[in-house]
Parts: structure tokens; sequence; C-alpha cells
């Protein structure tokens, strides 16, 4: 076999090969599962959660309460900026009803611990260590933070940074009546 039929064979390989990969790219971005995106309106998905205090938290254990649940990262700057205001507006509002849980994705105990303890915090804190709650609430971004209504709706979805006066109106907004 000459080289010029040998090149033109494999060519042809190849070319095949590409195609079989793009056609299957292509029927499997149509057939695989959507992931439903949490919206304003839709029942809150329930969960269980171990907080470093290792209390056991469920959303449903917060029926009829306001949450303010605030997925983070110790990497994230902006995170780290809007947590003291959180604490602070957390004291304010947890004796009328709206709960503060944050959620830390998939980091360590040790980590988390230190982290808030370097920031003087002390509100609720679990970590998602499987990122199932992450899935659940489809977050992205991080900071992200889903306000839950007294009737377990999703109130509104934050993206980035809070500032205090804008935390202290979302607390007010899931405060039952």
């Amino acid at each position: 076999m000459d080289k010029k039929k040998k090149r033109s064979i494999t060519r042809g390989i190849i070319l095949a090969v590409l195609v079989l990969a793009i056609g299957y790219t292509i029927y499997s971005s149509f057939t695989k599962e959507k992931v439903e995106v949490i919206q304003r309106g839709d029942q809150a998905p329930n969960f269980e959660l171990v907080g470093l205090n290792g209390e056991t938290y469920r959303l449903s254990d917060f029926n009829g309460e306001g949450v303010f649940l605030n997925f983070w990262g110790t990497w994230c700057e902006p995170c780290k900026r809007e947590m003291p205001a959180m604490d602070r507006q957390y004291e304010v509002f947890k004796d009328q009803g709206v709960n503060l849980l944050t959620i830390n994705i998939a980091q360590s105990e040790f980590e988390v611990e230190k982290f808030l303890n370097n920031l003087g915090v002390d509100f609720p804190t679990a970590i998602d260590k499987t990122k199932s709650v992450m899935t659940a609430y489809n977050i992205q971004p991080l900071p992200t933070t889903i306000l839950i209504s007294p009737d377990g709706k999703v109130e509104n979805i934050i993206t980035g940074e809070m500032s205090e006066s804008d935390i202290i109106s979302y607390m007010e907004s899931i405060k039952p009546e």
C-alpha cells in the first residue's frame, strides 16, 4: 500500500471518530436529566445537615419561621465581608422568628471553625460535605443566599455580597407576621 492510500485511510478513521464523538455529545446533551432550577415561589427542598455545634438542622424544623440560608466558602472574599453583618442582624432577628443557617461547601471542620473564630461570628453553621444541598438548591456563585418564608416557599434568591442594610431588609421580609 502506498503512503497516499495509508494517509487517506488514517484521515477517514480520524474523521469517523470525530463525527461519532460529536454525535454522542449532541445526543447526551439532549437526553441528560435536567436539574430543576429553584425559583421564587417554589417550595424549598428539605434537607438535613449536622452543624458545627453537633445539632442536626432540617429545613422542615423551621416551619412557621423565616429562614435565611447562606451558602459560602472560606476562599470567598465577599462571603467573608458580609458575615459580621449577618451575625449582628441574626442577634436582632432571631427572637422575631428569623433563623440564620450558613452552609459551607465541602470544607473541613477545622478549616471552617478556624475561619469563623477568626471572624468572631457565632451563627449556626453546617458543612455540606457531599454538596447535596448545594445541588438541590442549584447554587452557582458564592455567596448565594436563599430567603425562605415561614410557609416554606422560596421568597428570594440573592447572589453576591450583601450590605448590612440589604441583610436587614431581607431578614425583615421573611419575618413571620
